[in-house]
């Protein structure tokens, strides 16, 4: 009996004053670093890990690998629940994510949230001069909905919910001029998002729907235009273009680039047959970019759209008021 108990001491000391390892995965090619604050309860450390896995799978699932051999992530805790305070930055050896997560954030919460994909995304994206940080947020909001989509982690009903609830804050204001020279919130981050749901629709309308705006950002990632490189706008849209096959994101830029446009929002959204329910949408699927639509949704080449609506019908360089 005595034997019995001093064993089962030293199995609870050795367990108090084991080292804190940090893990680290493989996925899609890379390895993810992960370093966590030790006062993380290994429930909290598992259901932490569970979401990173889930979120990295996701942009593997967009983008079909994932974009830097080494990446590091630094999740600093506090006390209380929720996610906050992401930022990504290119780094000598890799990528380098530093995130901030609440010791009782639930697994629910975990499932939930955007930010970890956000995040993940800027990887894939070389970085560009400041006055185009429109671009590498708006890919950010546009391709995280889809990557968690095309993973399983959000319905179509959701994503294209959201989309047309919140995309009308990226068009333009009164005295706002192109994306290059306006640097509000919304500009940034949702007229990026709308510089690429336009992109991505008029890629697959010339395409036959063969292609859309993930080729052209797989173009750019395997040609070496990741977060640790510096690139020319001018040149990422290049590359983009060739591997899309189609000229669309450098036309759509010399538009958008230094004149307020404007986009019809619910004609674009009636077309793609997405009908707003609350946050959610219901669909029309004998809506005339309805195809478009799921092979957005899809990530899978589809059928023609029943009709070719030209982007010159829904946009004009006349600010929102």
């Amino acid at each position: 009996m005595l034997v019995r108990s001093v064993c089962t001491l030293l199995i609870v000391l050795s367990a108090a004053f084991t080292p804190h390892r940090d893990p680290s995965f493989e996925v899609g090619g890379g390895t993810i670093d992960v370093n966590l604050d030790s006062d993380l309860s290994q429930s909290a450390q598992d259901d932490l890990m569970n979401w990173v896995h889930t979120a990295a799978n996701s942009v593997v699932a967009y983008y079909g690998r994932f974009p830097l051999q080494r990446t590091y992530l630094n999740v600093r805790s506090f006390d209380g629940r929720g996610v906050h305070n992401g930022h990504t930055f290119g780094v000598h050896n890799g990528g380098l994510i530093r995130i901030s997560v609440g010791t009782q954030t639930t697994p629910d919460e975990f499932k939930k949230d955007w930010m970890m994909t956000h995040e993940m995304v800027h990887l894939t994206f070389p970085s560009v001069p400041e006055e185009h940080h429109w671009i590498e947020e708006g890919i950010a909001v546009y391709v995280e909905p889809l990557a968690r989509l095309r993973a399983g982690n959000m319905s179509k009903a959701e994503v294209w919910g959201e989309m047309a609830r919140d995309m009308h804050q990226g068009l333009p204001a009164a005295d706002d001029e192109g994306l290059d020279n306006t640097h509000t919130w919304g500009r940034t981050y949702w007229g990026g998002a709308m510089f690429c749901l336009l992109a991505d629709i008029e890629i697959r309308q010339r395409t036959r729907n063969q292609k859309g705006l993930e080729d052209a950002l797989r173009g750019v990632m395997n040609s070496g235009g990741v977060i640790t490189e510096d690139w020319a706008l001018q040149h990422v849209f290049e590359v983009a273009d060739k591997a899309a096959g189609v000229t669309v994101l450098q036309e759509l830029y010399t538009r958008m680039k230094d004149k307020p446009v404007s986009v019809d929002l619910d004609k674009l959204f009636a077309r793609l047959g997405v009908v707003r329910n609350g946050d959610v949408a219901k669909f029309d699927d004998h809506a005339p970019l309805a195809s478009i639509r799921e092979a957005i949704s899809t990530g899978k080449p589809g059928k023609a759209a029943a009709m070719n609506a030209s982007l010159d019908s829904l946009i004009s360089n006349t600010a929102a008021h």
